[in-house]
């Protein structure tokens, strides 16, 4: 089977392959424009593509269905696509756009994410969050998509996807958050340290007390 003909196969594969490389293209484009050009209007109008893009594939996923396709793994595939480009298509934009700024026109080191300590947790959870919300946006699609098909086995089809987005979703939380909370999420951060007030090592006491004692004034 050659790749044309996997296209006429796989319509909605395809699209979704498309709309991967249309997302980088026009990213791609909207630096190009904002930091070589001097054109942020025009860097704004390319970025501003890229929810296009998702309605686009969301249209055509839906579309498809009923025209009177039947549900194959590339609609689960789209589902899943789009629950990731809501829930990090704009993350990786800002990553993206403070790398080429940083790396090539002098601007400020993005900040690193943090590997240990509370601020290391925080982080976990947040991107957890978001990978609820792309599994809940993936989940949602594919409802859709269920209450378009006709027989219980298609139905199936679009229920294996969702099980696969769950398991994800799950496991992400095992070993993102909960594993960094049990291995050192409840040491303090370095900075909290600096800004907070130095540990004592002993009780206050008198100067006389820890054999400080300083002179008098002089009579």
């Amino acid at each position: 089977m050659t790749f044309f003909d996997w296209v006429l196969d796989h319509p909605v594969g395809a699209l979704v392959v498309a709309c991967e490389i249309a997302f980088w293209v026009f990213l791609a484009a909207a630096v190009a424009a904002r930091y070589v050009l001097g054109r942020r209007r025009l860097s704004t109008v390319l970025l501003l593509c890229e929810p296009a893009i998702e309605v686009v594939l969301l249209v055509a996923t839906v579309g498809d269905l009923v025209s009177g396709s039947e549900p194959t793994w590339t609609h689960g595939l789209a589902a899943v696509y789009l629950g990731y480009t809501v829930a990090f298509g704009r993350w990786t934009v800002e990553k993206v756009d403070a790398w080429v700024a940083w790396r090539f026109f002098d601007g400020p080191r993005p900040p690193r994410a943090p590997k240990r300590g509370r601020a290391a947790l925080r982080h976990e959870w947040r991107l957890w969050l978001r990978v609820v919300l792309a599994w809940a946006v993936a989940c949602g699609i594919l409802g859709v998509l269920a209450l378009i098909a006709s027989a219980p086995e298609q139905r199936a089809v679009l229920a294996g996807w969702a099980g696969r987005a769950t398991l994800v979703m799950v496991l992400w939380c095992v070993f993102g958050p909960v594993w960094q909370l049990f291995t050192d999420g409840d040491e303090p951060d370095r900075a909290e340290l600096q800004r907070g007030e130095p540990r004592r090592t002993e009780p206050d006491r008198p100067d006389a007390a820890r054999g400080d004692v300083r002179p008098g004034p002089v009579t």
